[in-house]
Order: C-alpha cells, then sequence, then structure tokens
C-alpha cells in the first residue's frame, strides 16, 4: 500500500502512561489527510489530564483542543459498538493502540471484546487488518511478554515505545517523535518526524 494513500485508520489509547504518543499520532494523521477513529478508554482520559494537564471534564471541547475541527475525525465511546469500527463489514486499514496497557494486551491476547477498543482489535486480528500494539510499561513479566507473543503470533505487529538515539534527539518533541515515526511507518503513513539511519 502506497505511503501517500489516504487511508482509514482506528487509534485507541488506554491507561498506561504516554498519552502523547497517541494524541501526537492522530495529528499526524490528520495532517496527511487519513480518516481517523479515535476512541479512549476512561483510564485513558485520567492519563491525558495527569500526563498533558487538560481539563477533561468537558471532552468535547478537550478533543477540539488536540485536533482542532476535523471532518476526518470520529469520535466513539467505550460502549459505542454500533460504531463502524465494530463490525468486519466496515472498511478499515489499521488500528494502532498506543500506548496499550498491559491489561488491555491481556484482553485481547485473549478474545475479551468488553468494549469497543477490544472489538475493534478483535476485529482486525480476525479480519487479518494491520493491528499495532504500542506497549509503554516496565519492567515485563512473564504474562506480559506471553501475551505479547501470543498477539505477535496471530498477526498483531509489537512495536514498544522505544525512542531510538541515533538521530542525536535534542528535546522531549524529538525522542516523542521517533517513536511516532515508527509506528506511521507500520501503518504506512508518510511523515518526516525523525532522521532516519544514513540520512544526512
Amino acid at each position: 500500500m502506497s505511503t501517500n494513500e489516504k487511508k482509514t485508520l482506528t487509534v485507541a489509547l488506554t491507561g498506561a502512561s504516554g498519552a502523547v504518543y497517541g494524541v501526537r499520532i492522530v495529528q499526524e494523521l490528520l495532517k496527511s489527510g487519513h480518516t481517523v477513529h479515535f476512541l479512549l478508554t476512561g483510564a485513558a482520559w485520567q492519563v491525558l489530564y495527569y500526563e498533558l494537564g487538560m481539563d477533561t471534564s468537558d471532552r468535547e471541547r478537550c478533543l477540539y483542543e488536540l485536533f482542532g475541527s476535523h471532518e476526518r475525525l470520529f469520535y466513539h465511546t467505550d460502549q459505542e459498538f454500533s460504531a463502524p469500527i465494530a463490525s468486519g463489514s466496515a472498511q478499515n486499514d489499521g488500528m494502532v493502540i498506543v500506548p496499550c496497557s498491559m491489561g488491555t494486551l491481556a484482553k485481547i491476547a485473549h478474545g475479551t471484546s468488553s468494549n469497543l477498543l477490544e472489538r475493534a482489535a478483535d476485529v482486525a486480528l480476525k479480519e487479518r487488518r494491520k493491528l499495532i500494539i504500542v506497549p509503554r510499561e516496565t519492567p515485563l513479566n512473564s504474562i506480559h511478554l506471553e501475551n505479547m507473543k501470543r498477539l505477535s503470533d496471530t498477526g498483531a505487529q509489537i512495536v514498544p515505545a522505544m525512542p531510538g538515539f541515533y538521530h542525536q534527539p535534542s528535546n522531549y518533541d524529538d525522542l516523542v517523535n521517533f517513536v511516532v515515526g515508527k509506528v506511521l511507518d507500520q501503518l504506512g503513513a508518510s511523515h518526516n518526524l525523525f532522521r532516519r539511519w544514513g540520512e544526512s
């Protein structure tokens, strides 16, 4: 699939630390003209408050402050099972869960679909679509690792939130953009967020 082709993608945030990764990915996808189905767990809204200092009491206003007014952004609540992403019959080019908590990862790995996020991930797996998991936890125990392997074996891509340093990051944004760029690469979405190895 061409990196310039406009896609319909799903981005989900959980309660793991690293909400900025998910927010930045949505911003970059919208900037490039892609359509985004966006959902957050209740814990993810709490992380937006603690990590980004946002007033999340008015969620509609919060989304506007993050993304502005976009006709290509569709926000869904976690119990909105009527959303297109709940069905394999709706066209979708891939899903990324960023950051992904170990609890969410475990539920997806074992086929639990108690909310829209888990159902959308299950749809991605059963339809053999891209499912990118961005875990943000340390240290990892054997259960975490086994669940990641289980998902990898079923076709999910595991992209840990591990920034590189060969591009000589000089600030916080450089570190965030490296991880975001690696995820966008897996989605086939073009970007210029970091200097690639071998580029001058």
